[in-house]
C-alpha cells in the first residue's frame, strides 16, 4: 500500500527551520521522521518555497546563503517531494549566486523550460542577469 501523500504548509518549514516556537518544532521534526520511514510522503509547492524564502528574508532577516543552505536541505528531505522541484533549484542558485528576487529567478527558470527565450518587464535588471534571456520593455 502506497504511502498517503499529505500537503505541507510553509509555517511547518519555518517553525522547523527557526526553531521559534519549539514545541512546534518537535512536532514538525516528527513529522518529517515519518516521511523519512515511509509512513507519508510530504508535497510542497513552488508558493511554499517562495514563501519560506520571502519570510526567511524579511522577517528573519537571513543572508541569501543561509537561505540557500536551509532550501538546499528541504529538497534533500527524505519522504518530500517537490513540484517543480528542477526549476525551484535553479531559481534558488540563480538567487543566491546572481542576487536576483527568488520570484523573477523562478519566472526566469520557468520561461526557459518552456522553450521562451524573451519576456516584457519594467523590471529588467534581474532578468538580464540569465544567460539565454532578452528582457525587453514594452513600447508605446
Amino acid at each position: 500500500m502506497k504511502p498517503e501523500r499529505v500537503f505541507a504548509d510553509t509555517n511547518l518549514f519555518l517553525r522547523y527551520l527557526t526553531n521559534d516556537v519549539p514545541s512546534q518544532a518537535d512536532a514538525v521534526e516528527h513529522l518529517l521522521q515519518r516521511a523519512a520511514a515511509g509512513d507519508i510522503v510530504l508535497v510542497i509547492n513552488s508558493l511554499v518555497i517562495a514563501e519560506i524564502i520571502w519570510t526567511l528574508e524579511s522577517y528573519y532577516g537571513l543572508g541569501r546563503d543561509d537561505i540557500k543552505d536551509k532550501i538546499l536541505a528541504i529538497f534533500n528531505t527524505p519522504g518530500l517531494e517537490v513540484a517543480e522541484g528542477d526549476l525551484l533549484l535553479q531559481a534558488m542558485l540563480w538567487y543566491a549566486d546572481k542576487n536576483i528576487d527568488f520570484v523573477d529567478a523562478f519566472n526566469a527558470a520557468w520561461l526557459l523550460s518552456q522553450g521562451l527565450s524573451t519576456t516584457y518587464t519594467f523590471d529588467r535588471k534581474h532578468f538580464s542577469r540569465i544567460e539565454g534571456i532578452k528582457a525587453l520593455p514594452p513600447e508605446n
